[in-house]
C-alpha cells in the first residue's frame, strides 16, 4: 500500500507529465482556459492513461516481449487511437455538453504525447501490472492538477493589466513556465 501512495504521489508531484516531464503541453496551453473544461479534458486524459495502461501491458508482456519489442510504438498508438474513439463515441452519445465544450482536444488525445509516454515509461521502468495502473492515474491526477492549477492561472490573467507586448501566447507561456518552476520544489520527496 505504501508504494502504490508513493506511486501516485510521484504521479501527482515529482513526477508530473506537464510539469515535470513536458508531455501533454498541446492540452494543456488550449484546454486551460476554464476550470470546467480543464477538468473534463483531465478525467477524458486520465480515462484514456489507465485504460491504456491496462489494454498495452498485456500486448507488451505476452505478445510482444521479447521478440517484437520494436512494434511497441505502434501497437500503443493504435491501442490509444482505438480507446479514444471509444471514449469520443460515448461522450457524444450520452455527454454531449463536454463533447462539444472539448471540441478538437478530445481526438487530440490520441496523439497526447503523455498518454503514449506513461505507457512507454511503465514498460521501461519494468512495473508490474498494477502498479503500472497505479502509475497511470497517478499520472492522470497529476496532468488534472496541472490544468486546473493553470486554468486558475490563466483566469487571473485575464483581469490583470499585462503590458500589450505580452498578452496573448508570451504571458501564457510565462506563466506555464513559472507554474511548472513550482513543481521543482516537490523533486526532493521520496528521497
Amino acid at each position: 500500500m505504501k508504494m502504490i501512495f508513493a506511486i501516485i504521489l510521484a504521479g501527482l508531484l515529482t513526477n508530473n507529465m506537464v510539469l515535470a516531464k513536458f508531455l501533454g503541453i498541446c492540452p494543456f496551453l488550449g484546454v486551460s482556459k476554464k476550470v470546467n473544461t480543464a477538468v473534463s479534458m483531465s478525467i477524458a486524459v486520465t480515462l484514456v492513461m489507465v485504460v491504456a495502461t491496462a489494454v498495452t501491458w498485456p500486448i507488451y508482456t505476452y505478445l510482444l516481449y521479447p521478440n517484437f519489442t520494436y512494434l511497441e510504438t505502434i501497437v500503443f498508438i493504435l491501442v490509444i487511437a482505438a480507446i479514444v474513439q471509444l471514449i469520443e463515441i460515448f461522450l457524444k452519445r450520452f455527454i454531449p455538453p463536454i463533447y462539444k465544450a472539448l471540441g478538437i482536444y478530445l481526438p487530440l488525445i490520441t496523439t497526447n504525447c503523455a498518454v503514449l509516454g506513461i505507457t512507454m515509461l511503465n514498460i521501461t521502468n519494468q512495473m508490474n501490472f498494477v502498479h503500472s495502473l497505479f502509475n497511470a492515474l497517478g499520472a492522470g491526477l497529476g496532468f488534472m492538477l496541472a490544468m486546473v492549477l493553470f486554468a486558475g492561472v490563466r483566469g487571473k490573467l485575464e483581469t490583470a493589466d499585462i503590458p500589450e507586448f505580452l498578452k496573448g501566447l508570451p504571458i501564457t507561456l510565462i506563466a506555464a513556465s513559472l507554474v511548472s518552476l513550482s513543481f521543482l520544489g516537490f523533486a526532493g520527496i521520496g528521497g
